[in-house]
């Protein structure tokens, strides 16, 4: 039941970054609950070992490098999932920036 909240919530976070930032559209609801889902994937089983891979670079940049990682993982969702567009890595960076801060703000609530 937790998985379900915390994907309306992704949703939720993502609808709002597509609104925000220009570069990124999203072609309907599904696409937007299917990139949700794939971006919630991609964090769960890539990232971590993106993170362990770069810990040399996060430590040389105190961790600002992770924006870096999950700008190239929102970006990689965009041609995972038909529907979801982000044109530019600077649209992905700003995305996933709006993505966490929304996502870590509705997520309290829950919690």
């Amino acid at each position: 039941m937790i998985f379900i909240i915390k994907w309306v919530i992704n949703s939720i976070a993502l609808g709002i970054s597509v609104m925000i930032v220009k570069g990124l559209r999203v072609e309907g609801v599904f696409s937007l609950i299917a990139a949700s889902l794939v971006i919630g994937l991609l964090n769960t089983f890539i990232r971590p070992f993106l993170i362990i891979l770069t810990l040399p670079i996060n430590i040389l940049t105190l961790g600002l490098f992770t924006l870096i990682i999950n700008a190239l993982l929102f970006y990689l969702a965009s041609y995972i999932v038909k529907g979801f567009v982000v044109e530019s890595f600077f649209s992905a960076l700003a995305g996933s920036i709006i993505m966490s801060i929304i996502g870590l703000i509705l997520n309290a609530f829950v919690d």
